[in-house]
């Protein structure tokens, strides 16, 4: 008996939903049902335009709250001026070591990718595109840069100096640090040039 009861409300189903079916065909000469209506004509706000929902006028904004931080961005506090690569100097410390030889020789990948075009894979300011009128950056092996401290080399890569642009949008910051080792490496293996006076 509860087998029949059971397959007697399915077909009373089934005849609803057919019913239901042709009640609401859609008919192509007009509009279909809309359930949601909102969720098709949303208001379109325009930027720095009055904001309806509120009383007063209140124009939108959508501006960060001042000293928020956008996510995987870390700032760089020291300003792109001689005094903030002389701060950096003394006050940031290359995390890797020369004993890191993975941080080695990853800075030797950077190195070629990024940096070996203008100051040349020995780093002499002997790069390709100096061949090509681009002004040569000053070789790595002169005293300046020799006696540079890594935190002032890290804000010269960082915030670019002379014709030097800033790399921060193309390195990492560990990048810029194991760079700066492969560097030293290359100094180390080369002599020393006097500055030119």
């Amino acid at each position: 008996m509860k087998g029949v009861i059971s397959i007697g409300l399915l077909a009373l189903v089934l005849a609803a939903l057919i019913g239901a079916h042709w009640l609401l065909l859609p008919d192509p000469s007009r509009r279909n049902w809309e359930f949601f209506p909102d969720m098709v004509e949303s208001v379109a706000v325009d930027a720095q335009s009055p904001a309806a929902a509120l009383d007063d006028g209140t124009q939108i904004d959508l501006r960060p709250v001042p000293g928020s931080v956008a996510r995987g961005y870390s700032p760089f506090e020291y300003p792109a001026t001689p005094e903030g690569a002389a701060l950096a100097g003394q006050q940031l410390r290359n995390p890797f070591t020369a004993d890191d030889a993975d941080a080695v020789a990853r800075g030797a990948v950077v190195y070629s990718n990024f940096c070996a075009v203008c100051h040349g894979g020995a780093g002499r300011g002997d790069g390709t595109v100096t061949r090509r009128g681009v002004p040569p950056p000053p070789d790595l092996h002169l005293d300046n840069a020799m006696q540079m401290t890594d935190g002032k080399m890290y804000h010269v890569i960082t915030t670019g100096q002379g014709n030097m642009a800033s790399y921060a949008s193309q390195l990492e910051r560990d990048d810029r640090w194991r760079v700066i080792l492969h560097v030293r490496s290359l100094q180390a293996a080369q002599p020393a040039v006097e500055d030119a006076q």
